[in-house]
């Protein structure tokens, strides 16, 4: 072909097809907040005031029918991490840890050692996995002791003068740490001060110094923040209990403890704190812990606004794919349970928020059922990257385009107990063969175990449930 005439050819498909500027990879920025429920405005509960969550939720994806994987931190926070179903104690991730150092298990990388492996840089501020700053030890804070070996490229964990993670992660205001038998420390307060007064605060801070840091490198970053309020003890700045001074809260649908087997438990983590009186019995003090819990969750609001806030600053939020994830819900009397570590809805139901770039139809909720599992080859497939073989999720990339989309049954656990939960049905299976089945279309409050009413039913979703937990890792 002569010279000229291949000029012409190539310069005319450029104009057919131009050449468009390829677009960096997209940063992450994963927001985890420690026991909280589905109780704000933009999930339904008109009387929550949690003004930025619910700005993230109108311009992103709300998934209003969200459940984890485990109704406890440690076991939750590692479905997240790994995306894998997993063992069921507290130190799943540990566990996981000591196994590959050992070499007795091949395992997919965890979420943020595989983005690291694709060139992202990666920091954890605050509690994202079980343990703030992700190290172990009496006091959390002995760094040869790593929950997720080779993930992060720098974790902090701000303790200042709570004096390590352990004493941030239970803390009150201006430094006070739960003694090692906590019945002597309340379970609610509010202090006159500023955010920086509860440990929050400081992770905010840490995390806002870390985005200016990021935001200004010439890698993506993927960037974590743990918060941990609403979780026990109940404590933030006066103003934020202040809001709720004149609220009247809804009654509890569903106080009453179950008949027969279930996972109700004695609210043994609450119940080690030094209670004014019984809220199974004392209404007041139920309300004044239900307001507690609250004005933690607005708290907790204002530092996920600081964080949104700063990330618009820095000019990466149209290139940020935002996750704001509850690491599971927790009972406020329901079901006469005070605390999570139960498989009744109001444990496994928790938010979950995802805004990804130039997403279509932001702000418009799904009811598609999806499960913290899935998060993992989401942002892979958000991000362009390739997803690690053996995950247990699936990806809700499609989700977030389409929010009309269904989504799949989620399967839970714990202990030996385990459960899926359709779009009508919660299956509950204990180890000793005993059932529960609950009907939300008549019974949402899971009051009526009709488990004995439908025997074809129950198999079948026990079928369903054991084939959804069939390469669940009971154990390292």
């Amino acid at each position: 072909m002569q010279p000229v005439r291949y000029l012409l050819i190539l310069s005319a498909l450029f104009h057919l097809f131009p050449v468009r500027a390829q677009q960096p990879p997209p940063n992450i920025l994963l927001i985890c907040i420690d026991d909280l429920r589905p109780e704000l405005a933009s999930f339904g509960a008109d009387y929550i005031v949690s003004p930025n969550i619910d700005s993230l939720a109108r311009s992103g994806r709300p998934f209003l029918r969200h459940y984890v994987n485990a109704p406890s931190c440690g076991p939750s926070r590692h479905t997240l991490l790994t995306g894998t179903y997993g063992p069921s104690p507290n130190e799943a991730i540990f566990d996981r840890a000591e196994a590959l150092d050992a070499g007795t298990h091949q395992l997919p990388p965890s979420l943020p050692e595989w983005f690291r492996h694709q060139g992202y840089r990666t920091v954890s501020v605050g509690k994202v996995s079980h343990h703030p700053g992700g190290f172990g030890g009496e006091d959390w804070n002995d760094s040869t002791i790593v929950e997720l070996t080779g993930a992060w490229d720098t974790t902090l964990m701000p303790a200042d003068e709570w004096q390590h993670p352990r004493g941030s992660m239970h803390g009150l205001a201006n430094g006070e740490i739960r003694p090692r038998e906590p019945h002597t420390m309340p379970p609610l307060q509010a202090v006159e001060g500023s955010d920086s007064i509860y440990p929050d605060g400081r992770i905010t801070g840490a995390a806002l110094a870390q985005l200016d840091t990021l935001a200004g490198g010439d890698q993506p970053f993927f960037l974590a923040v743990g918060l941990i309020k609403p979780h026990l003890p109940f404590g933030a700045p006066r103003r934020y209990l202040d809001r709720y001074a004149d609220t009247e809260l809804p009654p509890i649908p569903n106080p009453e403890q179950p008949q027969g087997i279930s996972t109700w438990h004695e609210s043994g983590e609450f119940r080690r704190y030094k209670l004014a009186a019984d809220p199974l019995t004392d209404t007041a003090y139920a309300t004044a812990l239900r307001k507690h819990y609250a004005a933690c969750v607005s708290y907790a609001d204002a530092q996920v606004g600081k964080l949104l806030e700063r990330l618009r600053q820095t000019g990466q939020d149209s290139n940020t794919i935002i996750v704001l994830w509850g690491d599971h819900g927790w009972n406020l009397g329901h079901h006469a349970i005070w605390g999570k570590h139960n498989l009744f809805e109001e444990g496994l139901h928790s938010p979950l928020i995802i805004r990804a770039p130039e997403q279509p139809r932001p702000g418009q909720p799904t009811e598609a059922i999806v499960e913290t599992v899935d998060l993992y080859p989401t942002l892979c497939e958000l991000a362009g990257l390739p997803v690690p073989a053996d995950l247990h999720g699936t990806s809700l990339a499609a989700n977030i385009s389409d929010p009309a989309l269904p989504g799949h049954p989620a399967a839970g656990y714990y202990q030996q107990a385990t459960t899926l939960r359709t779009d009508r049905y919660r299956l509950i299976a204990h180890p000793g063969g005993e059932y529960e089945l609950y009907d939300h279309r008549t019974d949402p409050y899971e009051q009526r175990n009709i488990a004995p009413l439908e025997p074809e039913l129950v198999i079948g979703l026990a079928a369903l449930l054991r084939e959804r937990l069939a390469a669940r890792i009971v154990s390292y």
